[in-house]
């Protein structure tokens, strides 16, 4: 702080006692006045010299004040001391002295605002400056009026208590859930059964809110919201035209901007005296506590209402992730205990069938027998049964299910978060034609096409990649080698692919954001919605790609014996495993899945901060010893909040939970155990993200909003594109339709018996190509026939190699059921959807029930009012009455009695009360309504 008092400066200092009070950590150099935001610049300084203040233009100003004992004591220790001044003699470079400017004008607007402002002294050669910010009760209630934040009144109401069968079931399962609260002392007051009513906050009204202090009638969340949208606002209309400390930021002219957090972290002592960051560590961001519920409430007090939603939604996520795993570790135990039964896995685990297949490669490739595919077979039937179709029917109403209790999570925590009503807050800035978009929307196209791109060339190069190394190992004289060609040919392929998105995920983020800032969106709400919808096309094209080749496009181009298709001449498209694609498919989408969910959580999110943190590390490390030696004490909360990392959004968050959310319900009837997988890391991944924000981010700023925005429109349409990829699999990837088929319509005992061969189509040997039959066979020159799977003629046919009956019967089986699936699970989850009612029914009527309230309360105000000033015009008409009385009293007299000339006499009248109307409008609106209206008409004579 600076005050100039006899040629003496007093600037405050940053450093305090080790011995001082946590909570002045958080205030100004008094001790009193908070601190809710913290601005920080770099400077660099040329001199110091010694001299009077009014010499000089100063580089540093404030508006506050010392407390009168502490200027004193400064004054009479300086008393014959010449004040040391930082001289601004002129930077060395032309920019900063720009900078320097916009700042002076940015903070004088700031104080025009309202704002208080105190810097710190700056006592080095060159390094950050502090600038901290308050806002007084005044901008307080002026802007909490301006945003319409509701606040708690003191009317109150009781909520009806439950009877019967419910209330002893509520009660039950209270206690139950007991140990899995997290102790927040807050939580308890709560859910009280009393409930205050809330309203829009009115400088008018400040008798019906419960103010027991000014200090702590808003919360510091609030508070540092207030201070945010002023500085959001205010212009440098004077140096630069510019608007907002965003833009300010990009500029350079300061490094950064944010809120305290609320103290150290670390426990120090019972709950009741933690503050709420050593609450939600304690209680939430352990891993410790990861059987507990989450502090919702808690984290929207802290962190504001959108990063509150997210986490409670992530928190529905997972609650309801608990059945889904549920269901799917069932259905994954039937396959296992089915596998034993399962007549084609016996067909083909049998030697004595003596199936001999046609070559996998040319030439190098020689013939193999089907009954070496047997582990393979009998792992295809864990995921590939009966089971699974109930199981994708099950997933398709669970995603139906959980979109509809989020919404009724999100209508209850609007409701008890005082944001029913809110109203959007954002308006457009200038108006840009069809002619200044045009561009930006024609590179975005472009772009994005070109992505799509890169990411079918590389999973292309993967493709390639497969199909040379299983030519080149099948080569190999080593039998160990050619045995494993298709698992280690499959692994490596995956790996590569998870490697490759995880790179392309980066960098595809970052095309995203160029890409929107091409676009010039209006608002910044615009901005996030066209950023999160880019980034999500990329990045679910970049994830899912390898996925859907899998799934719907491998072995259906490879031709057939005698006519296979060649990549560049000399490789032969790739084929499935004799077990079919759906166990590749399930080995794909589990390593991909997995891999991607460990790196990203530990490499991402907890490697490379700790690395960023240890590089900091060993830079202070290696500061100068004179720096170390001008900070002694104990470092100031600001100081320890600005090494923390900026928060970057929700962005990255909420699109990992949604591309996992994909690799739950997409592919679900491909591998049933990815719910719970999903999990498993769900339940690290809150106390991870907690942690991360509790410990690791700066405080955000608390941004209000009453929903997830663009995600939920997301989530909706990635459930209803699972129905349609579900029945795809179902169809096309397993082998359930041909079972079907063969078992009602081709098989004599009505059995599967005889299945494996029915699948299996002749090809005549002499009819293979030249330079394409083995060189070297192992099974004898003897063979005529080799077996392939497909439905073709045989080669005696009329119509050698061409599709069947079997095949258009079979295809036209799994087309019926793709329509038959669709519209059965779509009308299924309409159904759901129709049957549970968006607004619980609680809420609703308690929203009825406080509407009445507040009606009723600003009735009986008005009320008040009005019989205030009746009762003040009656006081006001009695006094006038008298008055006319003793007027027509003395000019009642006889005219005889007066001379010429002379006027009766008139007695002063007594000087008149003035009523005092509540407002001018209620004062306009009784005039009509009062008695006096009528006689103030006549004049007395």
């Amino acid at each position: 702080m600076l005050q100039t008092s006899d040629n003496k400066i007093h600037v405050a200092n940053n450093m305090m006692d080790m011995d001082q009070d946590p909570r002045k950590r958080l205030c100004f150099a008094d001790g009193r006045r908070k601190v809710d935001y913290v601005l920080v610049y770099h400077y660099r300084k040329r001199s110091s010299v010694r001299g009077s203040p009014s010499q000089h233009r100063l580089s540093i100003i404030s508006n506050g004040s010392y407390p009168l004992g502490v200027e004193e004591k400064d004054q009479e220790g300086r008393k014959d001391e010449p004040a040391e001044v930082v001289v601004d003699v002129g930077p060395p470079d032309p920019a900063d002295g720009e900078k320097i400017m916009i700042r002076e004008e940015f903070e004088g607007n700031l104080k025009d605002a309202g704002l208080e402002i105190e810097h710190d002294k700056e006592n080095k050669a060159h390094g950050h400056a502090f600038i901290r910010l308050h806002a007084p009760w005044q901008v307080l209630s002026r802007e909490a009026e301006f945003l319409k934040i509701k606040v708690p009144t003191k009317k109150s109401y009781e909520l009806r208590e439950e009877k019967g069968l419910a209330a002893t079931m509520n009660e039950v399962w209270r206690k139950l859930n007991q140990p899995f609260q997290p102790k927040v002392p807050h939580q308890e007051q709560e859910h009280s059964r009393t409930k205050f009513l809330s309203h829009c906050f009115s400088r008018d009204k400040l008798h019906l809110y419960n103010i027991k202090s000014k200090d702590t009638f808003f919360d510091n969340a609030t508070r540092s919201r207030i201070v945010y949208e002023i500085l959001r606002r205010t212009a440098c209309t004077r140096t630069c035209q510019t608007m907002g400390i965003t833009t300010l930021i990009a500029n350079g002219v300061y490094d950064s901007a944010f809120p305290l957090h609320d103290g150290d972290f670390h426990p120090s002592g019972q709950a009741e005296g933690k503050n709420d960051r050593q609450l939600l560590h304690d209680e939430w961001a352990r891993y410790g506590a990861f059987y507990k519920y989450q502090p919702v409430d808690l984290i929207r007090k802290y962190f504001g209402e959108k990063i509150g939603l997210y986490f409670a939604w992530l928190g529905v996520y997972t609650q309801l992730l608990i059945p889904a795993s549920v269901v799917g570790i069932i259905v994954f135990f039937y396959g296992w205990a089915t596998v034993e039964t399962n007549i084609p896995s016996q067909e083909m685990c049998d030697e004595d069938q003596n199936f001999t297949m046609c070559p996998l490669c040319d030439r190098a490739c020689d013939y193999w027998h089907l009954s070496t595919a047997c582990g393979t077979a009998r792992a295809s039937h864990l995921f590939d049964n009966p089971a699974t179709v109930f199981f994708a029917i099950f997933m398709s109403l669970w995603a139906a299910m959980f979109l509809e209790h989020w919404k009724r999570r999100q209508i209850s925590l609007n409701y008890s978060w005082d944001l029913t009503g809110m109203e959007e807050e954002e308006t457009g800035h200038e108006k840009l034609t069809w002619r200044d978009r045009l561009p930006g929307y024609l590179i975005n196209i472009s772009s994005i096409l070109f992505m799509f791109g890169v990411t079918c060339s590389a999973v292309f190069s993967v493709i390639i990649y497969r199909i040379t190394i299983s030519a080149l190992m099948a080569m190999s004289s080593d039998p160990e080698v050619k045995s494993n060609v298709r698992v280690t040919v499959t692994a490596t392929a995956v790996i590569i692919n998870l490697v490759v998105i995880l790179i392309l995920d980066e960098i595809y983020g970052m095309v995203a954001a160029w890409l929107t800032e091409l676009e010039i969106p209006k608002t910044e709400t615009n901005f996030e919605e066209r950023l999160i919808l880019k980034a999500f096309l990329l990045k679910f094209m970049n994830a899912y790609a390898p996925i859907f080749y899998v799934a719907f496009f491998k072995g259906r181009f490879a031709g057939r014996p005698g006519d296979y298709v060649y990549v560049f001449n000399d490789y032969r498209m790739e084929e499935c495993a004799p077990g079919g694609c759906l166990i590749e498919l399930c080995i794909q989408l589990s390593i991909i899945m997995l891999g991607k969910q460990l790196i990203q959580n530990n490499v991402f999110e907890i490697g490379i901060p700790k690395l960023k943190k240890l590089c900091r590390t060993l830079k202070d490390k290696e500061r100068a010893p004179k720096e170390i030696v001008e900070q002694p004490g104990r470092r100031q909360q600001w100081h320890l909040d600005y090494d923390l990392e900026p928060f970057d959004g929700l962005t990255p968050e909420y699109m990992e939970m949604i591309i996992q959310f994909g690799f739950v319900s997409l592919f679900v009837a491909s591998f049933p155990l990815a719910p719970l997988f999903a999990l498993l890391n769900n339940v690290i991944e809150i106390r991870l993200d907690a942690k991360k924000f509790v410990t690791e981010l700066r405080r955000p700023d608390a941004i209000r909003a009453k929903d997830i925005g663009i995600w939920y429109n997301i989530l909706s349409g990635l459930g209803k594109f699972s129905v349609i990829i579900n029945a795809f699999v179902i169809s096309f990837t397993s082998d359930f339709i041909p079972r079907l088929v063969y078992q009602y319509m081709y098989s004599e005992t009505g059995t599967m018996h005889g299945f494996i061969n029915h699948t299996l189509s002749y090809f005549n040997v002499s009819n293979f190509k030249p330079g394409t039959v083995p060189s070297i066979s192992s099974l004898g020159k003897d063979i005529t026939f080799c077996r392939y799977k497909d439905y073709r003629e045989p080669p005696w046919s009329t119509e050698p190699y061409q599709f069947s009956k079997q095949y258009w019967s079979v295809l036209a089986a799994r087309l019926g059921f793709v329509i038959l699936f669709q519209n059965l699970v779509i009308t299924m989850s309409m159904l759901v959807a129709w049957v549970i009612p968006d607004v619980p029914k609680n809420i609703s009527e308690k929203l009825k029930k406080e509407k009445t309230l507040l009606v009723d309360v600003f009735l009986n105000e008005e009320k008040e009012k009005l019989q205030l000033i009746q009762s003040l015009f009656s006081r006001d008409l009695t006094q006038e009455q008298q008055e006319e009385l003793k007027v027509s009293d003395q000019t009642s007299l006889p005219l005889q009695q007066t001379q010429p000339g002379q006027l009766p006499p008139t007695s002063s009248p007594a000087p008149r009360t003035r009523p005092r109307a509540a407002s001018f409008s209620q004062f306009t609106r009784q005039m009509s309504m009062s008695p006096r209206s009528d006689i103030t008409q006549h004049t007395a004579v």
